[in-house]
């Protein structure tokens, strides 16, 4: 029973996995809490684990290769095609499970902290300049409620704003 390739899918708080060993026998179907996936890794031999490439699949990437695994992360439509009955965890686990040994199956790079950093940041500034043009159309439609046209952009909103 020497697990060779597990499927883990990833959630808030439980995670389910779906592992089989060389010949493709499934020889491990588990749901593990948070806390215990680790522990739980670190009592199975190295092997190839895959996850869907999700919010914190490249923290967890990160920790589960630290203990000597091959992870590989996958977009969640390239998995999706690999679920045979309805879809719940378990069927996603056995479906990444399966997904991950495809030859011609494309990879997520995992990010480094830095590079998550990096990203972060630009989605916080992507969602605040998206939040400051809602409020500038706002404010124009409200002003022409009185009458009062303004010019879009915000350098000539807020010019009128000013003046």
């Amino acid at each position: 029973m020497r697990i060779t390739t597990l499927g883990i899918d990833l959630a808030k708080s439980v995670f389910q996995l779906h592992g089989v060993d060389a010949e493709g026998a499934v020889v491990l179907r588990k749901k593990l809490r948070r806390a215990g996936l680790l522990d739980f890794l670190r009592s199975v031999p190295p092997c190839l684990i895959g996850m869907e490439a999700c919010a914190s699949s490249h923290y967890w990437a990160r920790e589960i290769a630290g203990l000597g695994h091959e992870v590989r992360l996958i977009p969640p439509a390239y998995v999706k095609p690999y679920v045979k009955r309805q879809k719940n965890d378990a069927a996603d686990a056995e479906a990444i499970c399966e997904a991950v040994t495809r030859p011609s199956m494309r990879f997520v790079p995992v990010k480094s902290p830095e590079q998550q950093s990096v990203l972060m940041l630009h989605r916080a500034r992507d969602l605040l300049m998206r939040q400051r043009t809602v409020l500038l159309n706002a404010i124009r439609a409200h002003l022409a409620e009185f009458g009062i046209v303004a010019a879009q952009g915000p350098a000539k909103t807020m010019i009128w704003w000013r003046g």
